[in-house]
């Protein structure tokens, strides 16, 4: 596996804005490291989330919501876990965390609110994808997981660049520049380049480092199964206008990509029949 590294100016940039972000609890941390560990048992994530008072009431109430539809009401983090199964408790979870820690507005003006359906949907998306393209169900909750974090770094920047972020996003706006290229020009690094750092501090895999850091550039350097699917899934997902990204720009996948991911016009729709649906009802994630 190919590890993700940058050069020295652009780290020397990224470390402070990345240093801001609030610590994560314990049990957040260790949600963290679960989520993206296929071998995590079921022992060990209801043992770790039910030491989280807050965390389990939003899991309960989001449980016991319509989006889950349970005949009868759960009441421990033990009972949601045999009603939702383990990797829908991992997401819901990590979900949850995210949203408790991670700012939810900004002085660069940016639609955080929308910024956060966008990488739901991403994230459905992705897990989708990679079920379609022949990784196992374990596998393509990291898939999910790596969706929802793949625009971190754009939080990163709204919250503590805002008047150089709002540049970036005016200029693509405009139509000018895709907003990575437009991050490139006002600030010298990418929200990818964030991101990946981000992951790297959280200690998630190196795969979901490497496609975070990747996910506009899947053609450069080795190929990353998960920079291809999460290249796939953000251009399916703006031309669906689930959530809003900031960026406007949108295109075809390179050839590269199209190989590897090994599915024809027929094969892609089919598997992304639905999100639209899908992700209507797992708006409830972002309400609890």
């Amino acid at each position: 596996m190919t590890e993700w590294k940058e050069s020295e100016e652009v780290m020397d940039r990224l470390l402070p804005l990345v240093e801001k972000i609030p610590a994560f609890s314990q049990s957040v941390a260790r949600v963290l490291s679960l989520a993206s560990d296929i071998n995590c048992s079921a022992k060990d994530m209801v043992e770790v989330v039910s030491r989280d008072p807050v965390l389990t009431m939003k899991i309960l109430r989001l449980v016991n919501s319509a989006y889950f539809g349970r005949p009868s009401k759960v009441t421990s983090i033990h009972q949601a876990l045999v009603n939702i199964g383990l990797n829908t408790l991992k997401n819901t979870a990590l979900s949850l965390a995210l949203l408790g820690v991670l700012p939810r507005k900004s002085e660069s003006g940016f639609d955080i609110d929308g910024l956060w359906l966008h990488c739901l949907a991403v994230g459905l998306a992705s897990r989708r994808l990679a079920l379609a393209t022949g990784h196992a169900r374990s596998e393509a909750e990291e898939f999910f997981v790596a969706g929802l974090l793949h625009d971190m770094g754009k939080l990163i920047f709204a919250q503590y660049l805002p008047q150089e972020y709002a540049k970036a996003l005016s200029s693509a706006a405009s139509g000018k520049l895709p907003l990575h290229a437009a991050e490139e020009l006002f600030l010298s690094v990418t929200h990818a380049q964030a991101g990946a750092l981000l992951a790297q501090r959280w200690k998630l895999s190196e795969a979901l480092v490497l496609g975070l850091a990747r996910h506009h550039t899947p053609e450069q350097g080795e190929p990353s199964a998960m920079a291809d699917v999460l290249f796939a899934s953000n251009q399916v997902v703006k031309k669906l206008g689930l959530g809003s990204s900031g960026d406007f720009s949108s295109t075809t996948l390179p050839p590269g990509v199209r190989e590897r991911l090994g599915l024809d016009p027929a094969g892609f729709k089919a598997a992304m029949e639905g999100l639209s649906e899908e992700m209507d009802s797992a708006r409830a994630i972002l309400s609890v």
